[in-house]
Order: structure tokens, then C-alpha cells, then sequence
């Protein structure tokens, strides 16, 4: 029985801390999927611009769903598509490009999931 109430706590401890870490992230994160232009070179040098998606964005970095492999630490850019309604004058009529570096990066079935971190803090 102390085993398991050992293990019990251990979980727990495991959960407190990585709920700790998640709170002490230096932007926080939210879950938002924009569509996008990756542009960039993939790992064997090649450049390529492909549509991919946000998953998360905070103010210093996105998680992002590329079609394609990125270089890891390589530099890409992100392009926002504008939107078709901008003849009101209300609505900007593009974002400009964001620049970010690839941190980390996992194959998950037909896609590529990307940590990337911007080389300038959004807002």
C-alpha cells in the first residue's frame, strides 16, 4: 500500500510541476489556428513557401503545422493571408511577414509540427 500512495504522490508531484512550469512560461500561450504561408528552406537546403497552420501563438512564438520538414534553427517566414474584405477601409489590408527561427520540430503523421520563436516580440 505505501507504494502505491507513493506512486500516487509522485504523479501528483509530476502534475503540480508541470503545471508550475506551463504558469512560468515567459509569454503565455493561446490557442489559436490562423492559416498562413510558411516560407523558408526545408533540411536538405531546399526553399519552398507552403500553407500551413497556427496551433498556439503567444507574443514570442507559435506552434505551427507545416506540410513540409523546416530547417531546425534555420530562419522562415510566416505570411498572414490578407482577407478579401478590405474595401471598407476598416480592415487593414495585410499584416506584414514575421520573421521567427525553428526550435524543435516532430513529424505527427502527413504533417510537421514546428516550435518556432519570432526574432521580434508581436504587439
Amino acid at each position: 500500500m505505501a507504494n502505491r500512495e507513493t506512486l500516487v504522490r509522485s504523479v501528483r508531484s509530476s502534475a503540480d510541476l508541470a503545471a508550475m512550469v506551463e504558469e512560468h512560461r515567459r509569454s503565455p500561450r493561446i490557442r489559436l489556428q490562423v492559416p498562413l504561408f510558411v516560407r523558408g528552406r526545408d533540411p536538405l537546403g531546399e526553399q519552398f513557401i507552403e500553407l500551413g497552420k497556427t496551433l498556439d501563438v503567444s507574443g514570442l512564438g507559435a506552434l505551427i503545422a507545416s506540410p513540409r520538414a523546416l530547417e531546425l534553427n534555420g530562419f522562415i517566414t510566416l505570411t498572414i493571408p490578407a482577407p478579401s474584405i478590405t474595401s471598407s477601409g476598416l480592415v487593414p489590408v495585410g499584416m506584414e511577414p514575421i520573421q521567427a527561427r525553428v526550435r524543435r520540430q516532430q513529424e505527427a503523421g502527413d504533417v510537421y509540427l514546428a516550435g518556432v520563436e519570432f526574432t521580434k516580440p508581436l504587439g
